[in-house]
C-alpha cells in the first residue's frame, strides 16, 4: 500500500500542506497563514476553531479514498484527538475542542488523522537509520511555543499521561533574569512565569523589550538595538547582532536559553539513557549554532552533579540541532496516517506508535 497522503502541518503561525507518499517524499507543497490569534486579533476562540477547521477541510481535495495526516501544533489527547489548549493559536482557551469529531462531522469523506506537531516531527526524526541504536531520543521544539517528546526504544512506549499528554515543558515554571534583576511574563496561555513566556519566540522578542527599557543606553548602542531601529524584522537583527559578537544579543541570549537549559538538565539528570537531545523549532533552528553554544554554557556552569566536571563532553555529544527537513512534522503527519492505515486502526495512539515503530502508552501493536 503507497497511497498519497495529504500531510498537513499546522503551526502558531503558518498552516503548511503537501501531499505525501513513501516513496516520492513530499511534493505540491504550500504554505498559508495559520487562521490563529495572529491573523485574526480579538476574534473569540470559538470562531478561530471554527476558522482551523475551515482551513483543514479546505485543504483536502475531493478525491475518492483520500487520507488526511495532521501534524497539530496544540496540546491534545493522543488517544482521542481532543485538543486541550494551543496557546500560540488561541490564547489562554480553556474548555477542550473535539478537532477529530469537528472534521470527521464536516468532511466524512475524508480519513482523518491528528497528532501533535512535536510528535510528528518525532515520528520522522527516529525513522532516521543512524537513530535505529538510540535508546530514548527526546526532541524539543523551540518555536512560537515549547513543547517536547520522548520516545523510549528500550520500553518501545512513547508515554502519556492521564490525559494522554506528554512534554509540554513550554508550560512548566521557570524564571529569568535580565540585567541582573529578575523578569516575570505572561505567557500566551494567560499564566505568567512559564518556560514559553521567556524563551519561545514571542518571548523573546518580550524579553528584547525588557532589556530595551531596562538599559536604553546599551541598547542604543548595539549591534541588535542598531539593526531594529533601522527595521530589520527582529529575527534577522538577532542573528545578525550574535553573529557580529554583540554583547548585548549574547546576554539577551543567555537570558533565554536559562529555562530551557533547566528542563534539559533535570530530563538528562532523570534518564541518561537519553541517547539525543536534539532541537527543532524556528528559534532553535534559526539560530542554530548560537542556541546550542548557550545550552551547553548554561549546561557547563551549572551541570549535571559530578558528570559536569569529570565527563563535560557527555552532555556536549548528546544536545544537536536538526537539520532542514530532518524533523518535518509534514513528513511524520504522512507516516502516521500510513502506518494507521497499514495496522487498520485510526486510533491516535496507534498511528503514533505504529510510525515510531513502537508502542504508546503500554498498549501493544
Amino acid at each position: 500500500m503507497n497511497p498519497s497522503i495529504v500531510a498537513i502541518d499546522v503551526g502558531g503561525t503558518h498552516l503548511r500542506r503537501a501531499r505525501w507518499t513513501e516513496t516520492g517524499g513530499l511534493t505540491e507543497r504550500t504554505v498559508l497563514p495559520s487562521p490563529g490569534k495572529e491573523r485574526h486579533p480579538g476574534e473569540p476562540v470559538d470562531r478561530l476553531q471554527a476558522r482551523m477547521v475551515d482551513a483543514l477541510c479546505d485543504a483536502v481535495p475531493f478525491e475518492a479514498g483520500v487520507v488526511a495526516g495532521i501534524s497539530f501544533g496544540a496540546a491534545l489527547d493522543h488517544r482521542s484527538g481532543v485538543v486541550y489548549a494551543s496557546a500560540p493559536l488561541w490564547g489562554p482557551a480553556g474548555e477542550p475542542f473535539h478537532l477529530l469529531d469537528a472534521l470527521r462531522r464536516r468532511r466524512p469523506d475524508v480519513t482523518w488523522h491528528v497528532i501533535n506537531d512535536v510528535t510528528a516531527a518525532l515520528v520522522h526524526l527516529a525513522a532516521a537509520p543512524g537513530r535505529a541504536r538510540h535508546r530514548r531520543i527526546l526532541l524539543a521544539t523551540i518555536s512560537t511555543g515549547i513543547a517536547c517528546r520522548l520516545l523510549d526504544r528500550s520500553t518501545g512506549t512513547i508515554p502519556v499521561d492521564g490525559c494522554g499528554l506528554q512534554g509540554e515543558i513550554g508550560h512548566l515554571p521557570a524564571t529569568a533574569t535580565l540585567a541582573g534583576r529578575p523578569v516575570e511574563l505572561v505567557c500566551d496561555c494567560g499564566t505568567p512565569g512559564h518556560v514559553a513566556a521567556y524563551s519561545s519566540g514571542p518571548g523573546i522578542r518580550r524579553m528584547a523589550e525588557v532589556l530595551r527599557q531596562r538599559e536604553p543606553d546599551r541598547w542604543r548602542d548595539s549591534r541588535l538595538g542598531a539593526e531594529h531601529e533601522r527595521g530589520t524584522a527582529f529575527e534577522d537583527a538577532f542573528l545578525r547582532a550574535l553573529e557580529e559578537g554583540d554583547p548585548l544579543a549574547h546576554d539577551l541570549l543567555t537570558a533565554v536559553t536559562g529555562p530551557v537549559a533547566d528542563v534539559l538538565r533535570m530530563a538528562l539528570c532523570l534518564s541518561p539513557d537519553i541517547d539525543e537531545v536534539a532541537l527543532t523549532g524556528g528559534v532553535a533552528v534559526g539560530l542554530a549554532g548560537h542556541y546550542r553554544r548557550a545550552l551547553l554554557g548554561h549546561l557547563e556552569r551549572n551541570g549535571l552533579y559530578l558528570t559536569g566536571e569529570r565527563a563535560p563532553e557527555w552532555i556536549a555529544d548528546r544536545l544537536t540541532v536538526c537539520g532542514p527537513g530532518e524533523a518535518d512534522g509534514l513528513v511524520g503527519a504522512g507516516i502516521a496516517a500510513l502506518t494507521a492505515l497499514r495496522a487498520a486502526d485510526p486510533g491516535p495512539s496507534a498511528e503514533i506508535a505504529e510510525a515510531a515503530g513502537h508502542r504508546i502508552g503500554g498498549e501493544p501493536l
